[in-house]
């Protein structure tokens, strides 16, 4: 038993911890070639197209230029896709895409990391001006794409079905953490072996359905601002997806690396109501 206080350390260094074995997805070349004019409910439209292995287009809207900048994509299950780049137009940016060619449409998340001196900003001093825990940002959009937006029953939504389950997962011989899905906005962590063991946490997330026990899953980390957009497949019991932060205490370079892993669900928690 270890009397030591456990450490937060840098993503970069956690990446580090992940790389060696890592169950990982490896990149489909299923998309390459392929268009995708995603349509947004307020009107707007942004174009992707997937250039080869290495690199995709992107026009982030009809009045700026297409550009060129390096990409991953993998998929879980046949015809969708997760698909995750760094802002080439935004610094500290990255967007990731959950593309379902089955029903033409997607779930698009744009993530920001904070400058140096908003993560300097004490928990009691954010809880003083209201503002979030965390400093690491989400915006979250549904579309639909190659057909024009429609709120339909074709769309991603929000989703519950997470809620109260307790879900171990293995990224490697050495990495493994467990997620308890505690409410429509935040669950806890911890890691039972690894580079983080002993560590542990409460930290805003959200859920998304995709299609049939699979989930978008994203998190923001106040400690060390991190963000995490993962495929979890309950039926496959494999996960895929990103963790991004900053490399070092420098705040001049991103760590935007792949992750995945083995899922084995625990238990799932249901409370009993309230009486009324």
């Amino acid at each position: 038993m270890s009397t030591q206080d456990p450490i937060f350390i840098q993503v970069g260094d956690l990446a580090d911890g992940f790389a060696p074995d890592s169950n990982i997805l490896m990149n489909t070349a299923a998309l390459i070639g392929q268009q995708f004019t995603l349509h947004f409910a307020d009107g707007t439209s942004q174009h992707i197209q997937i250039e080869n292995t290495q690199t995709l287009s992107w026009q982030a809207s009809q009045t700026t230029a297409p550009v060129s900048t390096p990409y991953r994509a993998t998929t879980l299950r046949d015809g969708i896709y997760f698909l995750d780049f760094i802002s080439p137009i935004q610094a500290a940016s990255t967007i990731t895409l959950v593309i379902n060619q089955h029903q033409q449409s997607a779930v698009m998340v744009v993530g920001q990391l904070p400058t140096e001196a908003e993560t300097r900003i004490d928990m009691f001093s954010r809880v003083e001006k209201n503002l979030p825990l965390t400093p690491v940002t989400t915006q979250i959009s549904f579309a639909t794409f190659n057909r024009p937006f429609t709120n339909d029953d074709q769309l991603p939504t929000f989703t519950q079905e997470l809620i109260g389950q307790r879900v171990m997962y293995t990224y490697s011989k050495t990495e493994r953490y467990e997620h308890v899905y505690l409410n429509d906005h935040f669950y806890a962590w911890q890691c039972l072996d690894g580079v983080e063991k002993g560590l542990a946490d409460v930290d805003r997330c959200h859920y998304i359905k995709v299609s049939d026990l699979l989930y978008l899953f994203v998190w923001q980390e106040k400690i060390v601002p991190t963000l995490g957009v993962v495929m979890v497949d309950l039926q496959r019991l494999k996960t895929d997806g990103k963790i991004v932060g900053y490399r070092g205490n420098d705040f001049g370079e991103l760590s935007n690396f792949p992750v995945g892993a083995i899922a084995q669900p625990l238990n799932k928690t249901i409370h009993p109501a309230i009486a009324s």
